[in-house]
């Protein structure tokens, strides 16, 4: 939606993130039980957040933007799994109710290495298969097979002017179907390999797969609305309306842009939208106020991710799962103090980078070869 840079958004989100993830763990924990608990395992959730958060860090800003998060998973449950070991181990465990008949159980079921990595092959492919689509060379060759065409009747008729720009330049329109290349089809590969070795047939994976998407139509088509609904206004000048009003909003733009973001993602359910409708917003308007518009296309994006609790879909799937149908309104008002809360403080620290640390934001930033 912005044409900037992919590096140096990830590196720049993954300068934002990691200051939340290493409250994280203390926050989820205190919110379930009570200060004295909490403190008591105190070492444990240092050790979740500065691992997770260091992964998140590492990967954002020096392998890639895909991955940033499954990799920061499986890295701090191995680090956790050591420090438990051999660093530190709580004085008494909390167990769920009824959960000592089930360990009673599970101790005459020899736990394999071969059953452990196969528990683990899900996680392990879909890492494998995404980094594998993430080589240059790779998309090199599956890119040959895209589509790539000018919209008719709209490419490069669009201009956009000063003030909302510097300089004057017509907006390309193309279709842009890569189909092979993205990352999406190594995952969809992933999954039909993770299936017969978790002991499905085929046929089976593959009715799974119908099924999944079969419950996911509803989303599928918001999402797609949402992307059409940003390319609309980024065609038709909304966006740059909306940005211009925006830069009244002066030196706090920082903070009520990452707002902006969460109400994106709290609206549409998914980052992908809210970056697709507010993402050429946030550059016009950092560039009409002299910050960086990585820097808030970043904001957009971690400010959404703290509206995701509050999404109707997440609402909806969370309910489902635990068998709450019919409580979305409570669950949404459990949460939505969590999640203002959470907005603040990313707001706060993309205040700090635009006007504390301004160097700390990327510019031409390129990961490791």
């Amino acid at each position: 939606m912005t044409g900037l840079s992919e590096a140096d958004f990830s590196a720049m989100i993954g300068r934002i993130l990691p200051l939340t993830t290493l409250v994280l763990p203390y926050w989820l924990v205190r919110v379930l039980c009570n200060r004295r608990d909490t403190r008591a395992v105190w070492p444990g959730l240092l050790a979740c957040g500065i691992s997770f958060g260091g992964i998140q860090f590492f990967w954002s800003n020096y392998m890639n933007a895909s991955l940033v998060d499954i990799m920061g998973g499986i890295g701090t449950l191995l680090l956790l799994a050591v420090f438990f070991k051999f660093v530190w181990s709580p004085k008494t465990s909390w167990r769920y109710e009824g959960e000592a008949a089930a360990l009673k159980k599970q101790k005459h079921e020899q736990l394999t290495f071969g059953r452990i990595l196969l528990a683990w092959s899900p996680f392990l492919l879909l890492a494998g298969f995404v980094v594998l689509w993430g080589i240059p060379s790779v998309i090199k060759i599956l890119d040959k097979v895209s589509y790539r065409q000018p919209v008719p009747g709209l490419h490069m008729l669009v201009v956009r002017t000063p003030p909302v720009v510097a300089k004057a330049y017509a907006e390309p329109a193309l279709f842009d179907i890569s189909w092979l290349s993205t990352a999406g089809t190594g995952t969809f590969f992933a999954g039909l390999i993770a299936g017969p070795l978790a002991g499905l047939s085929l046929k089976r994976t593959l009715r799974v797969f119908g099924g999944s998407l079969a419950r996911l139509k509803l989303s599928l088509v918001a999402i797609m609305a949402m992307l059409g609904v940003g390319y609309v206004t980024r065609y038709c000048g909304m966006d740059a309306t909306m940005g211009m009003a925006m830069s009244h909003t002066g030196v706090l733009f920082p903070f009520f842009g990452t707002v902006i973001g969460w109400l994106g993602v709290s609206l549409s359910g998914t980052d992908a939208g809210s970056n697709a409708l507010f993402g050429s917003l946030q550059v016009i308007t950092a560039n009409k106020l002299g910050l960086s518009p990585i820097l808030m296309g970043a904001a957009n994006s971690a400010g959404g991710v703290m509206g995701k609790m509050v999404a109707a879909q997440s609402l909806v799937i969370g309910c489902a799962v635990t068998g709450q149908q019919g409580q979305e309104g409570l669950l949404f008002r459990a949460v939505l103090k969590h999640s203002l809360a959470l907005l603040v403080l990313v707001g706060l620290i993309v205040l700090m980078y635009a006007y504390v640390f301004p160097g700390a934001i990327p510019n031409g930033h390129q990961f490791w070869k």
